[in-house]
């Protein structure tokens, strides 16, 4: 899978990315599973998490999702170009990073991977984008809220974004009204201790509800 429009479409399908950041990753596969379950359709191990590069292949050879086409697979917490090359390499479909790191994006423009830099304000968010950026990530989010979205929006309206840190039910539809392309969801549907009980039926209509929840924001 190399388009990158046709990843974003894929991710945007579903709108939610689950961020998952866990201290043993032994559990994707039924994770990733009850999480694709739920309408999901974009996944964001990270790389701060034990076996990250690890679990890529695992999770693309036993799930058919992803080579399906119905699903894509991605990494997070990405902070140099070594490491988006070790992803890419992995599989991953897509590179995300808590920060802006120029050399980083310009190597996922160089292997045609759709790459997600964080940002914050509107200068680092509009670096990020003409530096080749397919959607930039506002993280921390909950810094300054959906309004600011609409803010940043109304003068740059060109750009993708996607709001990561401190997004749950209670934003993700006013984020999505204010023009987010997707929304990063972390602990508040990644929850562990869900996890730690197996408690995959729980973890599903989560998932459902996160996606149910951005459709109804985007009208559909």
């Amino acid at each position: 899978m190399t388009d990158i429009q046709t990843i974003l479409t894929i991710l945007q399908r579903g709108g939610v990315v689950p961020v998952v950041r866990l201290p043993s990753l032994e559990q994707a596969v039924p994770l990733v599973r009850a999480l694709l379950a739920g309408g999901i359709t974009a996944i964001e191990p990270t790389m701060t998490s034990p076996g990250a590069l690890d679990v890529l292949p695992i999770l693309l050879a036993e799930i058919p999702a992803f080579g399906a086409g119905e699903a894509v697979l991605g990494m997070g917490s990405v902070t140099s170009p070594e490491q988006a090359a070790a992803a890419i390499d992995a599989g991953a479909h897509f590179i995300v990073a808590p920060v802006l790191d120029l050399p980083t994006v310009a190597y996922c423009v160089e292997r045609g991977v759709p790459v997600m830099p964080g940002a914050l304000t509107p200068s680092e968010i509009q670096t990020a984008w003409k530096a080749g950026a397919s959607v930039v990530k506002v993280f921390p989010a909950r810094v300054f809220g959906p309004g600011y979205f609409k803010d940043v929006l109304a003068p740059l309206p060109h750009l993708r974004l996607m709001p990561t840190g401190g997004v749950d039910l209670s934003n993700a539809t006013d984020f999505v009204k204010a023009g987010a392309v997707a929304v990063g969801v972390g602990s508040a549907l990644v929850d562990k201790k869900l996890i730690d009980a197996g408690d995959w039926a729980e973890i599903t209509r989560r998932s459902a509800e996160y996606v149910r929840t951005v459709h109804e924001a985007r009208g559909k």
